[in-house]
């Protein structure tokens, strides 16, 4: 998967900062990219993981595109970043958004709380869809995530 669009290097304790935060000002863009691509094509992709989710990384919120696109052909202000293939979880995000995509990932985050190894922290992918989104996990070959309490 290729996807162009703006990105941010961010932390999610920054993320909680209003003066601080980037996910803020990279989303403003999604309704221009959304009208010139279409809706079903939005994707935020977080890498360039410096550690497990309370660590920096970088995230880029825009568009997939063609394989043909070349990285110099991305607009002034704008960046490319391709996808890998990699093992993934998937985790639905559904309801009224942006709140359906914080639940998904803090099912995430009880799923592999910090510390543990079934995360790959190479590539995740948030695609977003008529239904809402799904946030694909990297992990590493045979990661289960953790059991929750209560046997779910």
């Amino acid at each position: 998967m290729h996807v162009l669009g703006h990105v941010a290097r961010t932390a999610n304790a920054l993320e909680g900062q209003p003066e601080r935060a980037q996910l803020p000002r990279l989303w403003s863009h999604a309704p221009e990219l959304a009208a010139a691509h279409g809706p079903d094509r939005l994707r935020a992709v977080y890498f360039d993981y410096e550690g497990d989710h309370e660590a920096p990384y970088t995230v880029l919120v825009g568009v997939e595109v063609p394989e043909r696109v070349e990285p110099a052909d991305a607009p002034e202000g704008m960046a490319l970043v391709s996808v890998p293939a990699a093992d993934c979880l998937v985790f639905p995000a559904r309801g009224p958004m942006p709140q359906a995509v914080v639940d998904a990932w803090q099912e995430v985050w009880d799923a592999f709380p910090s510390g543990t190894t079934g995360r790959a922290y190479s590539f995740d992918v948030e695609v977003y869809g008529p239904q809402g989104a799904d946030l694909y996990i990297a992990v590493r070959p045979g990661a289960r995530p953790a059991e929750r309490a209560g046997g779910g």
